[in-house]
């Protein structure tokens, strides 16, 4: 049983790059005619928009930052933020920038975001940049940003490698020794971030995040923000649109966290996303030749889950000399439900297992999905800011009784998936910092229109996110990409593309219910 990473919404660079595909699936769709009303102009200045910040922050929103070239047209530079957003004399953090300049005639920055909490928005950029439309390249500055907490800017530093490695390896039982085995494992996970982070892990929640984003827009020199945020960026952006409607410009939200729900409530629907994303998966690959599932969609399933319960009792072999635990086993699974152009991936990491009880394949996916390199090392904090975050944004019931409940729901909602999202109100066993309170408008009245995007089966952001998401800001319209797998812009169609890029180029929001 396992609780956590594998019940984030997915990195997005990550699930992309396991099916080594980045190009747009250009296919047709229906399109009710549309609405073609103007959104409020991203009105820019070359360098700063003179704002002078909040009180006591002047400093940072003043700042200017010093470009330098790294490579392919790409340009890099670090800002300086506050440690505390409550406490200008706390100290400063460092979050590092990287842009490509627009091609075109500039109308602004594009501030993006891929989701986790915790994936590098500069690793990220990179690989957005041939997925948008030319247009938005043309006319945008494309900008990515390690958030606090990740990556290159001032990281959450936890486990050394080995400890990391024996931790995301490892299978906890659901009884009253295993949960405590469970609950101990977590406390030394906020005791090591405590100890090799200090006070910044106490400033990490998303609403420091947006607070960071705002001073970037100012700093980049835009009056209006103009923001596309995947998976966890559009809980960022709506954040954002509610500490500061009157700077929402034109925000795009892609894969989309419904703000109004409670962290229980997200890993219970997430749970029966992945649940039909991989009843999908099974029935395409019974559709097909070579699939190493027998019988119907529900026979398959059960297969499925079957392999996942032997790998705890008897974990598969490697060339490597590693096991793959059922924690293993189900990061290397999951993984590769982000995408269903990476289902044939899968088939041939289950025939491996089920034909010669080898695991080697699974490993890799569930290495990657990890941030694990070959040698032991890890390349990546994801893991680390994901906690972080989520520990400071919400915890799930805690409560031994309440989670046992919830177990309960879980199996049935979801039999083949729903364990490994049990017993979340452990995640933040022993964590040194409480939850912050909210500060932000959940509606965020106001603001410019907000487009929403939801993918019907998307396993990591479930589509009745998107719709709750999109029901609970104000000024949202809804956009929907009738597909597979993990968000939408840049990965679906010419419709949702389209569409994508004439809000953020022309301003026209796209009409609110569009199916594509």
């Amino acid at each position: 049983m396992t609780t956590s990473p594998a019940s984030r919404p997915a990195r997005r660079a990550l699930a992309c790059a396991v099916t080594l595909v980045l190009a747009l699936v250009a296919a047709s769709c229906s399109v009710p005619p549309k609405q073609q009303t103007p959104v409020e102009g991203v009105a820019t200045s070359a360098s700063g928009t003179g704002e002078t910040g909040p009180e006591g922050f002047e400093d940072f929103y003043g700042q200017s930052l010093a470009w330098e070239d790294c490579g392919a047209g790409w340009e890099c530079a670090t800002a300086r933020a506050p440690l505390s957003w409550q406490d200008p004399s706390a100290g400063e953090i460092e979050l590092a920038v990287k842009r490509r300049p627009a091609s075109g005639e500039r109308i602004g920055s594009l501030l993006t975001n891929p989701g986790g909490p915790g994936a590098s928005g500069i690793e990220f950029v990179t690989s957005l940049a041939p997925m948008v439309g030319d247009r938005v390249t043309e006319a945008y500055d494309l900008v990515g940003f390690d958030p606090r907490g990740v990556g290159e800017s001032s990281p959450v530093v936890c486990l050394d490698d080995a400890a990391k490695d024996e931790s995301l390896s490892r299978d906890f039982d659901t009884d009253e020794a295993g949960l405590e085995a469970l609950a101990e494992d977590r406390r030394a996970w906020a005791e090591a971030c405590a100890e090799n982070t200090g006070d910044l892990l106490g400033q990490v929640d998303t609403q420091s995040a947006a607070r960071d984003m705002d001073m970037l827009r100012a700093v980049l020199g835009d009056e209006k923000l103009a923001y596309l945020g995947y998976s966890y960026g559009t809980q960022l952006g709506a954040t954002y649109a509610g500490l500061f409607p009157d700077k929402v410009g034109r925000l795009v939200l892609d894969g989309a966290i419904d703000t109004s729900l409670d962290p229980d409530t997200i890993s219970e629907q997430q749970a029966v996303g992945f649940e039909n994303a991989l009843r999908a998966y099974v029935e395409d690959c019974q559709a097909g030749e070579g699939c190493p599932l027998r019988g119907d969609a529900d026979q398959g399933m059960r297969q499925v889950r079957a392999l996942l319960d032997a790998a705890k009792s008897n974990p598969l072999r490697t060339d490597s000399g590693r096991r793959v635990t059922q924690t293993l086993a189900f990061y290397g699974v999951a993984v590769t439900l982000y995408n269903d152009q990476s289902w044939p991936v899968l088939t041939q990491a289950l025939t491996e297992a089920f034909d010669e009880g080898t695991g080697d394949l699974l490993l890799y996916l569930a290495d990657f999905y990890n941030d694990r390199n070959p040698d032991g090392t890890y390349s990546s904090n994801s893991t680390e800011a994901f906690r972080a975050v989520n520990c400071l944004d919400g915890r799930q019931d805690d409560d031994p009784a309440a989670m046992q409940a919830q177990l309960e729901r879980l199996e049935e909602a979801a039999p083949t998936m729903g364990t490994f999202f049990a017993f979340g109100g452990l995640t933040c066993e022993g964590w040194p910092f409480p939850a912050a309170e909210p500060e932000f408008d959940l509606h965020a009245e106001g603001a410019a229109p907000i487009v929403v995007i939801g993918t019907t089966n998307d396993p990591a952001t479930p589509y009745v996110w998107a719709e709750g998401l999109a029901d609970t800001l104000d000024s949202a319209v809804l956009l929907t990409w009738e597909g597979e797998g993990h968000t939408a812009y840049g990965r679906s169609n010419a419709c949702v593309g389209d569409a994508v890029d004439a809000y953020l180029v022309d301003g026209t929001v796209p009409e609110d219910g569009l199916r594509c």
